[in-house]
C-alpha cells in the first residue's frame, strides 16, 4: 500500500509541476529520496503512465488519457442528480463542463422539459475558453500569467460580434466575474444564446457547471435566480469529488 501511495503521490507532483519535471525536482517536491523516485518513476514509464522526454525530464505518459476520458464520463453521471435539481427549478439547460488542455470540454448535460426549445450541447464538445462562461468561471481562479499564455496558445478567435477577442478586455471581463461570483456568455458563442456558470470549488480537476437558454428567456432576473442554484449544485459536486476521491 506505501508504494501504491507514493506512485499516486509522484504522478499527482508531476500534474501540479505542469505534467513535465527533472527527477530530482520530483524528489524534492515529493520529499521522498531520490533512489525511491527512481524506482517508482521506472514502473510508471514502464506501464506508459509516465514517459521519459527527450530533455531527460519526466511527463505524465498517454495511457492517462484513458483514464482520464473514463473518469470525465463518470463525473458527469455523479453530477447529474445535482444539475437536475437546477434544471428543474428554472427549466433550462444545465452543463458540466472542464478544462482540459487549453479547451474546455463538456461532459454532462441535463435538459430541461418545460419548453419546445431547448438549448443542446454535444457532450465531448470542445470550445475554446474565452467563449464560453464554464471557461471564463474557470479561469477567473488562474494565475493572470498562466490565463493570458493559454489565450496565446488559442488566439481567441472570433464566434459572434459579441466574443471577447483581446488579452485585456478578457482580463477585465474576469474582474467582473470575480466581483459577481458567477460568469456569463453573452451571445459570444452562440447568437441569440445567453449562459450562467460558476466554478466547482476545491476540485482537482478545473470544473464548471452552468445553465444555457434562448437570450429571451435568460434575463438579468433570471440569472440572479439561477447563480446561488448553480452554486449549491457545484458545492454538492464537489462533496461528490471529495467522497469519491475519499
Amino acid at each position: 500500500m506505501q508504494s501504491l501511495d507514493r506512485a499516486f503521490a509522484v504522478l499527482e507532483t508531476m500534474a501540479d509541476a505542469g505534467g513535465v519535471i527533472s527527477l530530482s525536482q520530483l524528489a524534492a517536491d515529493a520529499g521522498l529520496p531520490l533512489p525511491t523516485i527512481h524506482r517508482i518513476v521506472r514502473t510508471l514509464v514502464d506501464l506508459g503512465y509516465v514517459r521519459q522526454e527527450p530533455s531527460r525530464q519526466y511527463a505524465l505518459g498517454p495511457r492517462l488519457i484513458r483514464l482520464g476520458d473514463v473518469a470525465s464520463r463518470s463525473l458527469g453521471s455523479w453530477a447529474r442528480p445535482h444539475m437536475a435539481r437546477v434544471a428543474a427549478a428554472l427549466g433550462e439547460s444545465v452543463n458540466l463542463a472542464v478544462l482540459d488542455g487549453d479547451q474546455i470540454v463538456y461532459v454532462g448535460q441535463v435538459m430541461a422539459s418545460q419548453h419546445s426549445m431547448r438549448m443542446f450541447t454535444e457532450v465531448g464538445r470542445r470550445v475554446d475558453p474565452h467563449t464560453t462562461a464554464v471557461g471564463k468561471a474557470i479561469l477567473a481562479s488562474q494565475d493572470p500569467a498562466e490565463v493570458r499564455a493559454l489565450l496565446s496558445r488559442t488566439g481567441m478567435t472570433a464566434r459572434t460580434g459579441h466574443t471577447i477577442t483581446t488579452p485585456e478586455g478578457f482580463a477585465e471581463e474576469l474582474e467582473r466575474t470575480r466581483r459577481r461570483g458567477y460568469a456569463l456568455d453573452d451571445e459570444e458563442q452562440e447568437m441569440g444564446v445567453r449562459c450562467v456558470a460558476v466554478a466547482v470549488p476545491g476540485a482537482p480537476q478545473r470544473i464548471a457547471v452552468s445553465m444555457s437558454g434562448p437570450l429571451s428567456r435568460m434575463g438579468d432576473d433570471v440569472v440572479e435566480r439561477a447563480a446561488p442554484l448553480l452554486e449549491e449544485a457545484a458545492t454538492a459536486i464537489a462533496a461528490e469529488l471529495g467522497a469519491a476521491s475519499a
